[in-house]
């Protein structure tokens, strides 16, 4: 109770109460399975190579947080692999994709900065099974629009 109380508090202070209320969050589901993460992550890298885009970097993990599976692209940037795993916890913490964050940032809404947990750059997807969140995919290393399409390619596979 304390934690949704917290949360409802921090959507406010970032102006987003109108999207937290209009839209019910999926609950936590059981944890994503190791197959269903390398079907994830083998479609965001078939996805950025089809695109031809930068090697990227690619993270599940599950809906306790937990890293799942990571893989990066042969001569993918070393700074991409915290990212990547950021991105996917972001999403995962917040029940929605980072991209909701890149775009408050991008509209002044700076305390998003100082928040603990949050990455604020397109990339990270809840993968939702069902109704539930089961865990959430990250990707980096492109733009941030290259690193949505990459991520949300991995989070169709997921159903």
């Amino acid at each position: 109770m304390l934690k949704k109380l917290i949360l409802a508090a921090l959507f406010a202070a970032l102006g987003i109460v109108g999207t937290a209320r209009a839209q019910t969050q999926p609950p936590y589901g059981p944890p994503i399975g190791l197959a269903a993460a390398q079907r994830a992550a083998a479609a965001a890298i078939a996805a950025a190579q089809k695109n031809k885009f930068v090697p990227y970097s690619v993270a599940v993990v599950d809906s306790g947080g937990n890293l799942v599976l990571f893989e990066r692209m042969d001569n993918g940037q070393y700074g991409s692999i915290q990212i990547a795993i950021g991105k996917a916890r972001s999403a995962l913490r917040f029940k929605r994709p980072t991209k909701v964050f890149d775009e408050l940032l991008g509209k002044g809404r700076t305390a998003i900065l100082g928040l603990h947990g949050i990455v604020p750059s397109e990339g990270g997807v809840p993968l939702v099974s069902g109704s539930q969140i089961i865990g959430a995919i990250g990707a980096s290393s492109g733009s941030p629009q290259q690193d949505g399409i990459v991520a949300a390619a991995g989070a169709a596979t997921v159903k």
